[in-house]
Order: C-alpha cells, then sequence, then structure tokens
C-alpha cells in the first residue's frame, strides 16, 4: 500500500492534467490491472480446487508502472539502495526478476500477477495516451 499511496498520487495528479475524468481513467487503470493481472494465475489454478489468491499487487503493479512509463527517468529509490535507480531500469529489473521468480515456482508469491498488472500499466497507457510513447523516448535521451 506505500507503493500504491506514493505513485498513485503521482500518476493520479497527471491524469488529472491530461484526462476527461481522471477518477475514471484511475479506475480503470487499477481494476483492470487486478482483473488482468489475476488472468494467468486462474488459467495455471482453474482445476485446482484448493488454490487461493488474495491481493493487490497486480493493481498496484499497473499504476507503478504507469508512473514509470510517465516518468521514466526519476529516480526510485528503495531499503537497500536509497541513492535510487532511473525509474525504466528499476522497472526493466522488476519485471525480469518477477518472470525469473514466477518460472521458479518456490514460494507462494504471485509473480505473475506482479508481471501482468505491471504489463497492463505500460498498454493502458500507450493506449490512453499515444504520445507517451514519444515523451517516453524523450526522456531517455534526455536523461
Amino acid at each position: 500500500m506505500v507503493v500504491l499511496y506514493g505513485f498513485g498520487q503521482h500518476v493520479e495528479s497527471e491524469f488529472a492534467l491530461k484526462q476527461a475524468v481522471p477518477e475514471l481513467s484511475f479506475a480503470v487503470l487499477y481494476f483492470g490491472g487486478a482483473v488482468f493481472a489475476a488472468l494467468p494465475g486462474y488459467k495455471r489454478h482453474v482445476h485446482d480446487p484448493t488454490y487461493r489468491a488474495v491481493g493487490a499487487s497486480g493493481a498496484v503493479s499497473a499504476v507503478l508502472f504507469a508512473y514509470i512509463i510517465m516518468t521514466p527517468s526519476n529516480k526510485i529509490s528503495f531499503l537497500f539502495y536509497r541513492e535510487g535507480l532511473p525509474a525504466w531500469v528499476f522497472g526493466l529489473l522488476y519485471l525480469i526478476y518477477s518472470w525469473y521468480m514466477d518460472k521458479r515456482k518456490e514460494d507462494n508469491v504471485a509473480h505473475d500477477a506482479h508481471f501482468f498488472g505491471a504489463i497492463f500499466g505500460i498498454v493502458f497507457m500507450v493506449v490512453t495516451d499515444p504520445g507517451i510513447v514519444s515523451r517516453f523516448i524523450d526522456q531517455l535521451i534526455g536523461a
């Protein structure tokens, strides 16, 4: 929830500047991310009556990656690396880690939800604001 609070405020503020109905855009991003992120896990476990999945991590990943697409050169810092990484580097590492951990299947974390929530956040931003791709590239080149 710290991630949602920290990055969600920025995403919501950007939506307020560029979207006709910012609250609706944010709600579609969040809930769409939750639903889209749950689909791979559901498909994988559709015949397993003991499977349980609870959480909003896919939705939070969608919001985080909306932020990353909006501001790729901003720094994202975390507990063990306070200096921070450019958002696009953090995002790339996050996707690689989520994909790798999902393939290992050694814990009870829905890494696939994190991965597909992130993908939803990227696709959502590109579909709702096609110009964001050129702004993303401009920020990378200028960074």
